[in-house]
Order: structure tokens, then sequence, then C-alpha cells
């Protein structure tokens, strides 16, 4: 009597651990090799996603790319430049690594309140390439706490910086660029802004909707604490909102993932022909997910100048 008592309770344990195992398999079992020193429970959804990757500076140190790329990362984006003086000193290094390992990579400029759009614009247009094979490039905006960049300037003055400068990366690379914030900077400046750009937003201890008043989101970073073979330390880890089909056809140009459209060149249908110039021949493909007419809670920490 004891014994099956006994066994039916050991039945009932290995029973729930099957559950839990299965209700957290699927999103271990897409980036086995990937993990976090700090884990938080509040992000489990970003961590369920079918497409991630990371973002790195200098601070990440020397990055062996091979072994990034065997861990499954899909997408990196990289520091490259800020304000309009300084270039990470590694970014060089990262864009040619990245791309020889066969990781989509894509280029950030962080933005210095205190510098003229005009001085960023040159600065940023001299140092992030132009390749036609890179991410749309990320306009990185926050507040500078601890800085010497560090007071505040009214909303006019940013949201006019942020419409010259994403129309400055736009035609600077063809591809329409992506917006990356902070929760305290988007409650004081972006809500209900750019709102057909992509948006990567940062929370590392709750869902997005918890802390953003925004509809949708992009891209998700969701700790600052990952661990990915490759890169000694932390690294920030990320999230793509969407499917394989969708990454890919907004790599390609065919899909903006900040609207949601399907541009020059939609999924196929049957006996459907692809859309044709005046003169015959297909029409030109966006590039970045942008049609090729150019159109000029509570708070957390702040990440710092030069911190990333």
């Amino acid at each position: 009597m004891r014994l099956g008592f006994v066994k039916r309770a050991a039945l009932g344990v290995l029973t729930l651990c099957g559950l839990l195992t299965g209700l957290a398999g699927p999103a271990a079992a897409l980036y086995p090799k990937k993990s976090d020193s700090s884990p938080h429970h509040g992000v489990r959804e970003a961590r369920r996603q079918a497409i991630q990757g990371i973002d790195i500076s200098r601070w990440q140190g020397e990055i062996d790319w091979d072994k990034v790329k065997d861990a499954g990362t899909r997408f990196v984006f990289m520091k490259a430049t800020e304000g309009g003086d300084h270039l990470d000193p590694n970014f060089r290094q990262n864009w040619a690594g990245a791309k020889r390992a066969g990781i989509a990579r894509g280029a950030y400029h962080f933005v210095w309140w205190c510098r003229p759009a005009h001085e960023q614009v040159r600065w940023f247009k001299r140092h992030i390439p132009r390749d036609p094979d890179a991410l749309p490039p990320v306009l990185d905006v926050e507040w500078q706490h601890g800085s010497q960049c560090n007071r505040k300037v009214s909303r006019a003055q940013v949201l006019e910086k942020m419409r010259i400068m994403l129309a400055a990366l736009q035609e600077h690379t063809g591809k329409k660029p992506i917006i990356y914030t902070d929760i305290n900077f988007h409650e004081d400046i972006l809500e209900g802004e750019f709102n057909d750009y992509p948006y990567w937003l940062r929370s590392t201890a709750a869902p997005l909707k918890h802390r953003y008043k925004r509809e949708q989101w992009e891209f998700w970073q969701f700790t600052t604490t990952g661990r990915v073979p490759g890169i000694t330390g932390d690294v920030d880890r990320n999230a793509f909102f969407g499917s394989e089909k969708q990454f890919a056809a907004w790599r390609e140009g065919r899909f903006d993932i900040g609207t949601r459209q399907w541009l020059a060149s939609e999924p196929r249908v049957a006996g459907r022909k692809p859309p044709t110039t005046s003169a015959g021949s297909r029409a030109p493909k966006a590039a970045g997910g942008t049609p090729l007419r150019m159109a000029p809670p509570a708070r957390i920490g702040q990440r710092t100048a030069h911190s990333d």
C-alpha cells in the first residue's frame, strides 16, 4: 500500500516536472548555448521569440564571432558613433568579424543632446558604412545621466533633432532607421511619436506592455546580463517580434516592420504577376523595409554615455 503511494507520488512529481519542462522547453530549446547570469521571469515572453540577437560595443572586448554564430545569434547591433566626435574603437573589427561569420549586423548612433544635429549627422555619415547587406541603422535616444552631457532639452528640441538625424540616416544608408529607447525617455518624449518607425525597446524585468504606452514593438532588449559563447562576461540580448518570413522579408526590403506593411514584393499569390514599372521591368525593391521614395510605471536606471 505505502509502496504504491510512493510510486504514485513519484509519478506525479515526474509528470509535473514534464509539464514544467514542456512549458519552458520551447524557449530553452531555441538557444540552448545561451544563458543569463541574472534571469528575470518578467521577460519570459521575449525568451520564447524565435529570432534573437545581441547588441555590443567596445565593452565586450575581443569577440569570437564564429562561436557567437554557432550559438544561434541571428543579428547583432553594434555601437558605431556617439555625439559628434566619438567612434567606438572596436566598431570596425566587430563590423568585419560579424560579416565574416555570417551574422546580420547593423550600426547604431548614440545621440548627445548637447551637440547640434548637423554635427552628429556629419560624424555618423563619416563612419557608418553604407553596406547594402547591412541591417538598417539605429538611432539610440536616451537621457545621458552620469555623463558630461547630462542636461535635458525640451521635448520640441529633441523631436526636431530626431527628425533631422532619422532623415539623414535614411538618406545615408537607403534604409528606414530603427529607434532604440528606454522606459524613461519614451515616457518623457516619445509617446505617440514616430509611430511608423520600428521601435527597439528596453525592459529587463517586465513585459513591454507593462512599461510602455505603445501598441507594438519590433525589437526587445530583454536582459543586460546575457551569456553567449564567444563573448566574455555579460552581453545584452534582444528578441525580434516576428516570424522567419517577416525577418527575411524585412532584411530584403519587402516588409516594413514599423508599419507591418508589405512593400514592392508581397508574398506571391497564384496567378498574380509581380508589379512592373512603365518600362516593363520589376518595380524596384525598397531597402530595409522602406519605399525608395524618401520622406524628408517605476523608473529604472539609465545607461550612460560611452557605456554601450
